[in-house]
């Protein structure tokens, strides 16, 4: 029975999300529940209650902050054109076909989600795709299929929680997830080929794909090893889309820019530059555990990102700040309140339960990490929600079998975030950003058909890492 009651909040927020509550509202139901079932069953207090807001309030505040940059800034870059300018220097040097899909589905849209995250990556690489001549159900799918490297989405929140709740140094996670992402990059491109066409070549473009999977798959991973994990999807990202414009200078496209076009970019130089001189600066002094870690923040560095992005224009900060306050308002919350949820999970026992359930399955439950996991992401349409909930009792799982705990955690964490690109939401918005608006069925199909095809892929990754 305890188990039953252990598992209530979770099942208490899936069907909220079934029945249409919003995230935030489903967050607030499961936390309710996870308090009440605390308290009565498992002797969790209004002390440990207290404790548990204290200990985790610093991670709440570092990620609900770093959502909310993120969104000011793609806000910021809409307002003052610079997405646009940047867009179009790149649909000038791209061409058409399979080139240019390959390299937004493995540079473009892992560049943008990584630095804003919750969706703009699809946002700003589905009408790029439009105005490179793709239509009908194309554009939209490949832009979701850019949704590859969501680990490290919004400089990886909801990775962070899940090395929170798993207990495990967040760089070693990150590069754990990196590695168990191979199949997803190689997957996404190949069947982002696929549904390009082209000249009918399939395996030249099966063996492309897999090239330029293969050359983000290891800028990520060595991104994470030397830089940490926070900027890891942004510089791995902008390495591979450096390959391909670098691949078709060589064919005699220029690649000069303009000054305009330059100070579009400055603002991502920025960013991607502080996170990644005071990252270093903070791993030489050896004070990842003080407080000067804070400075290497992404919270800091969106926030800073934000200002130069409108220093010309600060009379557009009020209004940014504004939109992206009612934006973040959906998600910010809904987040925090997800890692408190598990939170509580956690340190009343209830996760403890949970996973004596899942290890009583013996060695098989391994072979269900992923679907696990994917689960949780396609219910909450977020890897920091679906992480909240199941990345600390799958941790535990693991534990309690006696396998390695770090790759069951990192499975966790990259089919959440795999799955998050099939959601509704997701597959709505990318289909509404076409202009000819295609059926839903045509583009949630594939994307919904690779995710599948790859969760019992990530299955034997785990067994055979853990």
């Amino acid at each position: 029975m305890s188990v039953v009651l252990a598992g209530l909040p979770l099942l208490v927020v899936i069907a909220a999300l079934i029945a249409r509550q919003s995230t935030g509202r489903s967050a607030v139901f499961g936390l309710v529940a996870a308090v009440l079932v605390a308290a009565s069953t498992f002797g969790f207090g209004w002390a440990d209650a207290a404790d548990t807001l204290r200990g985790w309030s610093v991670l709440v505040i570092e990620v609900v902050l770093i959502v909310g940059g993120g969104i000011a800034f793609a806000e910021a870059g809409r307002r003052n054109g610079d997405q646009a300018v940047i867009s179009g220097w790149l649909r000038g040097r791209l061409g058409s076909g399979l080139a240019p899909a390959l390299a937004v589905v493995h540079g473009v849209t892992p560049l943008a989600e990584s630095l804003t995250g919750f969706g703009v990556g699809v946002a700003i690489s589905v009408p790029l795709l439009v105005a490179l001549g793709f239509r009908g159900h194309r554009a939209p799918v490949i832009g979701l299929l850019g949704l590859c490297a969501v680990p490290w989405g919004a400089m990886g929140p909801g990775t962070l929680i899940a090395a929170e709740l798993a207990q495990v140094g967040f760089t070693e996670f990150g590069v754990m997830s990196a590695l168990l992402s191979l199949p997803v990059f190689i997957g996404a491109g190949v069947t982002a080929a696929l549904v390009a066409g082209g000249d009918g070549r399939r395996l030249r473009a099966v063996v492309l794909a897999t090239a330029s999977g293969l050359v983000l798959w290891g800028s990520i991973w060595a991104a994470n090893i030397l830089f940490g994990t926070a900027p890891a999807g942004a510089v791995g990202a902008a390495v591979t889309l450096l390959v391909h414009l670098l691949v078709h200078r060589l064919r005699g496209v220029k690649l000069a820019m303009t000054a305009r076009e330059l100070r579009a970019l400055l603002p991502y130089g920025v960013l991607l530059g502080g996170v990644l001189t005071t990252s270093v600066l903070v791993r030489l002094a050896d004070a990842g555990d003080t407080a000067w870690r804070h400075l290497s923040s992404p919270a800091l560095w969106l926030a800073v990102a934000v200002l130069v992005t409108l220093h010309a224009h600060l009379g557009q900060l009020r209004p940014t700040l504004r939109h992206a306050g009612a934006t973040w308002w959906h998600v910010g919350p809904a987040t925090g309140l997800f890692i408190f949820l598990g939170a509580v999970m956690a340190v009343s026992g209830m996760s403890d339960q949970l996973a004596d359930a899942l290890a009583g399955l013996g060695e098989g439950y391994l072979f269900l990490v992923p679907f696990i996991g994917g689960a949780g992401g396609f219910i909450t349409a977020s890897n920091s929600g679906a992480n909240a909930m199941f990345a600390g009792p799958q941790a535990q799982a693991a534990a309690t079998l006696g396998a390695s705990v770090l790759p069951v955690a990192a499975s966790q964490n990259v089919s959440a975030s795999l799955l998050t690109m099939a959601t509704p939401s997701r597959v709505e918005l990318a289909r509404r950003l076409c202009p000819d608006e295609p059926e839903m069925t045509p583009v949630l199909r594939p994307v919904l058909g690779f995710t599948l095809v790859l969760l019992p892929v990530l299955s034997v990754f785990t067994v055979l890492v853990a």
